[in-house]
């Protein structure tokens, strides 16, 4: 995968059907969490390596390249398998996922992880990093963007906040923040954890450009990335509004899969209900 035109010829559907079978192929196989979580960002993640970000994956360390910060890292089955499938490293190697002296871990790692920026996993950690790689780009007059995909749970993070202020007072016009906005943290929906509403409102008042979307449409996805590469002197954000869960009807919107590993014929369940989507793009 080489475009650093801004575009390729990845068709992100496909992309992301099978990044979302992937990741219950994953945490099938490790017995590991959050399959809920990754299947909710896969159509993110698609669009954005599929079609938005500048990347070139046989030089994953070139210096103009746009950078991407999971800071949600518990979904890294996703960006593991978004990386694979965008050439990155083999498809085969995702097999090593979540089992013991793999590269692989349930959090990502960027170590040993080529495409992988930052090792994340305790929340409200990517955004702070995310703000030091755009200023620095800034100063060193640099054309590269930084993204950074944050959940809604991880939005009650004080650090959080701290940094978005950071990002508007300087001006950090290659900053996007993608917030994956399915309404369901680790042990119950957002709303009764800590609420968030007016989300919007708060990202506004914090000097932020705003656009909220429907975060597994791909055009609306596609429109607002770009849209966010065009804005000038404030940072952006998109809220994705997805479903977690998304692609196997019984874990969408349910909390119960945020720790619950897919195994027997729920497993089975969940393969063939992907595979008729995957059907519709390779026949």
């Amino acid at each position: 995968m080489k475009k650093y035109s801004g575009r390729n010829t990845i068709d992100t559907e496909w992309l992301a059907a099978k990044v979302r079978r992937h990741v219950v192929d994953m945490t099938h196989r490790g017995k590991s969490s959050h399959v809920g979580s990754g299947l909710s960002i896969c159509d993110i993640m698609a669009v954005l390596y599929g079609k938005v970000m500048q990347l070139d994956s046989s030089n994953p360390t070139a210096s103009d390249r746009d950078r991407f910060i999971l800071s949600k890292g518990h979904a890294g089955a996703a960006v593991y398998a978004t990386l694979a499938e965008c050439g990155y490293f083999s498809t085969e190697q995702l097999k090593l996922h979540y089992q013991n002296g793999s590269v692989f871990s349930g959090h990502v790692s960027h170590k040993g992880v080529p495409g992988v920026e930052l090792s994340t996993g305790s929340l409200g950690h990517g955004l702070n990093v995310g703000c030091g790689m755009a200023l620095a780009a800034k100063k060193q007059c640099k054309s590269h963007h930084t993204y950074v995909l944050l959940s809604d749970g991880e939005c009650d993070e004080g650090s959080n906040w701290e940094a978005i202020l950071f990002a508007a007072h300087h001006q950090l016009d290659n900053l996007c923040v993608a917030v994956d906005y399915n309404k369901i943290q680790s042990l119950a929906p957002v709303a009764d954890t800590i609420g968030l509403e007016p989300f919007l409102d708060k990202w506004v008042s914090f000097g932020w450009h705003t656009q909220n979307i429907d975060g597994h449409n791909h055009l609306e996805l596609s429109n607002a990335f770009e849209n966010a590469r065009q804005i000038k002197e404030k940072p952006s954000v998109v809220i994705c509004n997805t479903t977690k869960g998304k692609g196997v009807s019984f874990m969408e919107n349910s909390v119960l899969w945020h720790y619950r590993s897919p195994q027997g014929e729920e497993y089975q369940a969940a393969v063939s209900e992907l595979d008729i989507t995957l059907s519709r793009w390779e026949n």
